[in-house]
């Protein structure tokens, strides 16, 4: 009980503090749309993948314009722009540089698509911009760029919405609504997996080369290492790269972590360990892990992850999901829906199962774009709240430190830095590449 009230007394302590807010609940979705004189107009940065899916579900919305597109590879962004034109009948303008984007004071809203990397210096300067943000997952690449990113939300007053539409998808919470009932029983442990058998399958080593054609390639690296390009390092597998992501952990892990720590109302570990290593594919192009454990450590309970690439067969049937193990009975939930397997000890059931809820259709992302094109409106929290989106980032880069130093770490939230570790607390920082500087919020 007193860490309860730690947690909740912590949560107003400066963004260091790695604490997490009472949580909004998804029942609050968007109850009325924009009408059509209630014009949002978006700019879009990095519009190769997610970003263009964000836009896409953006534009589905009533009295929702695009005015901008922006990306450092000319080919994806031509593409993107008549793409556009033909889902709003108006064709928007083009950059290579995210700040002409920014300083445009037509536009309301800024969604950002761009690798990890390049989160938080457009979310910051769109914050102080007077913008209101929708950045994708994991909301940064380092720890220090989670908590300046929080400072700059809350001290320039904006809604910035993540990407982690779990957050509004109803079962999910229905999920976590069961579980907090207690017929369960005490949760020792909480599971959560993601095996991805369709990802980063052996990516072979291949040389070097020159940027392609209409690609700016150092503004794509932008505060990250100079490196010669690599088509391996580029687009969707970036994210198997250090300087770039941190692999399935923060890449999927966010999504689901995020559930796990939810259902349990808990959320500062003790300590954290994690093991794993590129067993499957250990000679080609990737750094991160392609298998990976990791073991959180709370009290009472620990949370265990578990990812690989390369293989779909994961726990109960499902290549990823989160698992509750109570004493009464396990409940399962993925983005298909939700479960309840009873405890059959002794032959003798302990609790009555529950069937497969299956998820809601049309649910998900247009729920949470819904959510937040409200919040745009009333000024409330919404449903992935930048606070929510940084707290587990910071959890899932726990893990990946962890992983790096090899040995069990442990995290002081007040404080914001690991205990009597040196190395571990270097990894917390985020060292950007001249001329591009750390963003400075007082």
């Amino acid at each position: 009980m007193e860490r309860r009230k730690f947690i909740k007394k912590s949560t107003a302590v400066a963004a260091g503090a790695s604490i997490l807010p009472i949580i909004p609940g998804t029942a609050h979705a968007a109850s009325r749309l924009l009408g059509a004189n209630e014009k949002v107009t978006v700019g879009v940065i990095g519009v190769n993948g997610m970003g263009m899916a964000n836009l896409r579900t953006f534009l589905r919305q009533e009295g929702v314009e695009c005015a901008a597109l922006c990306d450092v590879d000319r080919n994806v962004l031509q593409k993107r722009a008549a793409e556009t034109t033909e889902l709003q009948g108006k064709q928007p303008d083009v950059y290579g540089d995210y700040r002409k984007l920014i300083e445009r004071k037509d536009i309301d809203v800024v969604i950002i698509g761009t690798p990890d990397h390049w989160h938080c210096l457009p979310m910051v300067e769109a914050c102080q911009a007077g913008k209101d943000v929708y950045v994708e997952k994991p909301i940064a690449n380092t720890i220090q760029e989670c908590n300046i990113m929080v400072k700059a939300a809350r001290k320039y007053d904006r809604i910035v919405q993540v990407g982690q539409w779990q957050r509004s998808d109803p079962h999910w919470q229905k999920a976590v609504d069961f579980v907090r009932t207690g017929k369960l029983g005490k949760i020792r442990t909480v599971k959560v997996w993601a095996y991805q058998g369709w990802m980063g399958v052996n990516l072979p080593v291949v040389p070097d080369e020159p940027a392609p054609e209409g690609v700016d390639y150092d503004f794509w690296l932008g505060p990250a290492p100079k490196r010669p390009f690599n088509k391996h390092r580029f687009h969707f597998s970036f994210r198997w790269f250090w300087d770039y992501a941190g692999g399935l952990m923060t890449d999927w892990g966010v999504h689901l972590l995020d559930y796990g720590l939810y259902g349990m109302n808990e959320y500062v570990p003790n300590s954290v360990m994690s093991s794993g290593g590129k067993y499957a594919y250990p000679d080609d192009a990737k750094e991160t892990p392609d298998t990976q454990y990791a073991i959180y450590e709370f009290d009472g309970f620990g949370l265990v992850w578990e990812s690989a690439v390369g293989i779909s067969g994961g726990s109960y049937g499902r290549d990823h999901g989160v698992a509750y193990i109570g004493e009464n009975g396990t409940l399962v939930v993925d983005r298909q829906g939700w479960e309840v397997i009873p405890d059959n000890t002794n032959d003798e059931l302990r609790m009555e199962g529950v069937p497969l809820t299956t998820r809601v259709e049309n649910g998900g992302l247009n729920l949470h774009v819904q959510n937040f094109l409200e919040c745009i409106k009333t000024r409330e929290r919404p449903n992935a709240d930048i606070e929510i989106g940084a707290h587990i980032a910071r959890f899932a880069h726990l893990g990946n430190i962890a992983y790096k130093t090899g040995r069990k770490v442990y995290w002081d939230a007040e404080k914001g830095e690991f205990t009597g570790d040196d190395k571990a607390n270097e990894m917390v920082k985020a060292n950007y590449r001249s001329p591009w500087k750390v963003p400075s919020i007082k």
